[in-house]
Order: C-alpha cells, then sequence, then structure tokens
C-alpha cells in the first residue's frame, strides 16, 4: 500500500474531490482524518476508517482545536475552495473577501496549525507533504468570469512555492494540484443555476481539449502521487492535470 501507515489531513472531505481523496487515501492504508464545514456530508466515511470531524476552514479557534487533538501529520491535503463567477467589475466586494477566505486564507491557517507535527515526521521518516487545492485558473491560465476565483488561486500557487522553498532542506515537501473542469457537486451547481445548463454544460466541454469532464478518478491517482514517498523528490510544483487545456 502507497500510503501505509500514514497519519494524512483532508480538508472538504464531504462530497466531489475532497472525498474520493479520503476514500483513495484510505484505500493505500492511510490514516485518514476528513472535515467537512457540513458535517453530515461526511456520513459514510467511518465505514472505511477515516476518522471525521465537522470544521468550517474559515474558523481559526476550530482549526486550532483539531490541529491540538490530531497526531503529527504525514501528509495534509488543503481541498476545500469554493466558485465564485465574475469580472472585476461584476465581482462583489463580499465575493472577493469569501473567496480569500475560503481558498487561501484557510490554507495559510490550517499549514500553520499542523506545521510542528509535519516537520516532526519529516525529520522521522525523512519525508512529509503538503498538498494544496490550486487550479488552472489562476497564475496558470486566466478564465473569464474567474476574477476573485483566480487571484485567489494564483494566490496558492504562490504560498505553495514559499512552503516549499523555507522547508526544502527539511524533508518536507509542498505542492499544489491544478485541474480543469471536474464533474463535481460544484460544478453541477454552477451548471444549473446558469440561465441556460445545457448549453453551460456543452461550454464546460468545449473548453476540455479531450472532449470531456474529469471525473474525480482522474484526480485521485495524482493526490496518492503527491502525497506518498514516490514523490520524495518533488517539492514546489503547480501539478496540472487538465485534460489539455494548458497546452
Amino acid at each position: 500500500m502507497r500510503l501505509k501507515d500514514k497519519a494524512i489531513l483532508i480538508t472538504a472531505a464531504g462530497q466531489g474531490m475532497g472525498r474520493a481523496s479520503a476514500l483513495a487515501c484510505a484505500a493505500e492504508g492511510a490514516n485518514v482524518w476528513a472535515t467537512d464545514r457540513d458535517g453530515a456530508l461526511l456520513d459514510g466515511l467511518a465505514d472505511h476508517g477515516i476518522r471525521t470531524q465537522a470544521l468550517d476552514v474559515t474558523d481559526h479557534d476550530a482549526i486550532a482545536a483539531l490541529a491540538s487533538e490530531l497526531p503529527p501529520l504525514d501528509g495534509l491535503f488543503n481541498c476545500a475552495g469554493i466558485v465564485v463567477n465574475g469580472s472585476l467589475e461584476t465581482c462583489t466586494v463580499e465575493d472577493w473577501d469569501l473567496s480569500f477566505a475560503v481558498n487561501i486564507n484557510a490554507m495559510f491557517h490550517m499549514t500553520r496549525a499542523v506545521m510542528p507535527g509535519l516537520l516532526e515526521r519529516a525529520g522521522e521518516t525523512g519525508t512529509a507533504a503538503i498538498l494544496n487545492m490550486a487550479s488552472v485558473a489562476g497564475s496558470v491560465r486566466g478564465l473569464p468570469n474567474r476574477c476573485a476565483y483566480g487571484a485567489s488561486k494564483a494566490a496558492v500557487i504562490g504560498l505553495t512555492k514559499s512552503i516549499a522553498a523555507d522547508y526544502v532542506g527539511s524533508g518536507l515537501r509542498a505542492n499544489c494540484l491544478c485541474p480543469g473542469t471536474v464533474d463535481t457537486p460544484s460544478l453541477r451547481g454552477r451548471i444549473a443555476s446558469a440561465a441556460d445548463p445545457v448549453q453551460a454544460e456543452k461550454d464546460f466541454i468545449a473548453r476540455q481539449p479531450m472532449g470531456r469532464i474529469a471525473t474525480v478518478d482522474d484526480m485521485t491517482p495524482v493526490v496518492i502521487y503527491l502525497l506518498s514517498d514516490e514523490s520524495r523528490f518533488v517539492s514546489g510544483q503547480a501539478v496540472s492535470v487538465d485534460g489539455g487545456m494548458t497546452i
């Protein structure tokens, strides 16, 4: 098993890529702690040996409380994030602030809270891993109507590279995953809220050169790789899994 006995924390694990990653990590032998703002979405994960905890990643006190109860971690997957629509002119201040609160500020606070344990494990085993959820929408590629989202995801890449540079000599690695369009409840919600949902889905598919939207199962093998010892010489990378969007 590629993650045998590794302690891994995954945020936003109630659905979509977070849930799929929690299940995939557990199947590879990891001891997984899964959180989500909506605790009800975590139902069923305990059947796979996954420990669950309701957590609002924008609540700094709750993050600190959870970190105090965790063992030293071998891996952290900051998966929590939101997508808001809008250009610079149409993006509201509230949407801008919320995007940064969830997509980057929460990542900063969570990583700081568990950093001592990550460094401890890196010192003991020679390697530990941080994986942050970024996107091709950001510093990798600009997409229309993604002002706050793209800016916050670009910040994720910057934070990831900063962590990688600061701790490269310790054995602690930091990388980020940059998906293209993935079929998740979040995407389905955006499609359903469009003026023409049928056309909206066609538009999402059209921007994928491979001719289809990704599934979560297209993402989880890369998540496993970046959290495992197989990637022990990989750090500071923004790994695109985008169906050819950035060719």
